[in-house]
């Protein structure tokens, strides 16, 4: 595979070798209902899913090298139905077994619950503002702006 396959660095591609283990999980296509644009390669298509998912970018922000935004999120909601990336973790955990072994016997979870800032005390006291001053949020730069809910009024100029 060349550096630049489907638009994107080398870091962003599926490798050989792993692409040969994941094909084995993918489900085979759906007989096409109609005629139209060729079936996108599922190897590109999960190229572009895992960009998605490693960079953290909205799907439609996906470069255009990689596939059809909307094309690439049909095959990420078919592949997730089919339980496609839930074999893939189990596969991933088998070979990791196989080759450096896992405690089975000892596991752990983790997690953190904490209170939303600014959230307050539940059954608190009402703030003592007036309502146009609940209705107005702090800009960073110290300015008033009124929230989507307050009253809109112009200020008059001094």
């Amino acid at each position: 595979m060349n550096d630049d396959s489907f638009g994107v660095g080398p870091d962003y591609q599926v490798p050989d070798a792993l692409w040969a283990q994941m094909v084995r999980v993918l489900p085979p296509p759906a007989p096409k209902q109609k005629d139209g644009r060729p079936r996108m390669d599922d190897r590109q298509a999960m190229t572009a899913i895992l960009y998605v998912l490693r960079t953290g970018c909205q799907w439609k922000a996906l470069p255009r090298s990689l596939g059809a935004p909307s094309t690439v999120h049909d095959r990420f909601q078919a592949w997730r139905a089919a339980q496609v990336f839930e074999r893939l973790w189990q596969e991933g955990l088998l070979q990791y077994d196989a080759l450096k072994g896992l405690d089975w016997e000892w596991q752990a979870m983790d997690g953190a619950m904490t209170k939303a800032p600014l959230g307050g005390e539940k059954g608190g006291q009402e703030p003592h503002r007036s309502r146009q001053a609940r209705d107005q949020t702090q800009c960073a730069d110290g300015g008033a702006r009124y929230s989507a809910w307050g009253r809109r009024r112009r200020r008059q100029s001094p």
